[in-house]
């Protein structure tokens, strides 16, 4: 286990909704009403003012092209919570906003992507969200970021996708990570299609996105708001290899955490055992870098072919497996949350108050 003095309990609660994308939001809007998570951004935007102002026909015309359906989610967010749309696309719209550093791993074999989340627990909202939408796009499992966004996650097709964070110097206008990572989920059925969108769509900031599907191929997609390239690896962390001019000077972590996925990938002959390597603490993959915006908040797995995600909170941890392919075929989901545990006393912002 974590040699630590302090091991904080957390949780994610399991968000499972069959319907339209405006009555998703509406539900959404619901839940967030009141809750700690809503109080401390609006907190956190007190400390740091936006910096210009979000054109609302612009944004719903950005969304629209992509994924018309997310738009309609924003509308029922804004009917339950009664906001203006103003501040529900600065809170929830995934475009043109900032984004501060963070970590990430991920890890493919030809059936299965593993990923590690790793960022600043104050961002994290503890949501795992299972959505089928009955009016348009693909059904997608994953944890959530910013209510709309998605960090990580798998479509009913079997496309898989995580991102990692490169930088944010010179950003242009566009759609922030999670944002793109819903957009591409709900739209694309397979790595082909996502490459493509990825190349069409306008980046806010510098990531690397990696997808995967049942066709066993792992692309990278390395994106700035300058240019798009692609290349083929399974391993990933926080600098590109191809658009090498983009990067950050301070890239020893990445490296070191490259390393030691690559030192060890020839041990990882099984999802299992590669999960292992980016969730034990003592692989040298998981971070406990929490107050550097950068700690190992959750590890997710994703297995293309049969439609299974498995999914931990914090280090160390044996995985919940949930079943998508059975859900989408009308089995429910009894788990009502994801309990887990991190090494540090920072707040998250679902849980605790005054985490800005």
């Amino acid at each position: 286990m974590i040699g630590a003095l302090f091991l904080k309990k957390i949780y994610s609660d399991i968000l499972q909704f069959k319907g339209t994308h405006y009555d998703f939001g509406h539900r959404q809007g619901e839940l967030l009403k009141n809750t700690l998570t809503v109080k401390n951004r609006k907190k956190q935007w007190r400390v740091r003012k936006p910096r210009f102002i979000i054109d609302i026909n612009e944004v719903k015309q950005a969304i629209k092209r992509f994924a018309p359906g997310v738009w309609d989610e924003l509308v029922g967010m804004q009917d339950a919570l009664e906001w203006d749309m103003q501040d529900i696309l600065q809170d929830f719209g995934g475009y043109r906003l900032e984004y501060v550093k963070s970590g990430c791993s991920i890890f493919t074999g030809n059936d299965y992507m593993i990923r590690n989340y790793d960022y600043h627990p104050k961002t994290y909202e503890g949501r795992y969200t299972i959505f089928q939408p009955s009016d348009h796009g693909y059904a997608v499992i994953g944890p959530s970021q910013r209510i709309t966004g998605r960090m990580d996650g798998m479509n009913e097709k079997g496309l898989a996708l995580g991102y990692n964070f490169m930088h944010r110097k010179k950003p242009g206008d566009g759609f922030i990570c999670n944002m793109i990572g819903r957009l591409i989920l709900e739209s694309c059925a397979d790595v082909n299609q996502a490459v493509s969108m990825l190349k069409e769509i306008p980046h806010r900031h510098s990531f690397s996105y990696i997808v995967l599907d049942k066709s066993e191929k792992t692309f990278v997609v390395e994106a700035t708001p300058r240019g798009v390239e692609v290349r083929q690896s399974n391993i990933c962390t926080n600098h590109f290899e191809v658009i090498k001019d983009e990067n950050r000077h301070h890239l020893d972590d990445s490296y070191k955490r490259m390393d030691a996925i690559r030192a060890q990938q020839q041990t990882a002959t099984d999802a299992y055992k590669a999960f292992r390597m980016l969730n034990d603490t003592d692989k040298g993959v998981f971070s406990n870098q929490y107050k550097n915006w950068s700690g190992t908040i959750h590890t997710a797995a994703y297995f293309p072919k049969d439609l299974k995600a498995w999914f931990a909170l914090g280090g160390d941890r044996e995985p919940v497996v949930f079943d998508f392919a059975a859900w989408l075929s009308g089995e429910k989901i009894t788990t009502k949350r994801i309990l887990g545990e991190v090494d540090t006393d920072l707040p998250f912002v679902h849980m605790d108050e005054n985490a800005r």
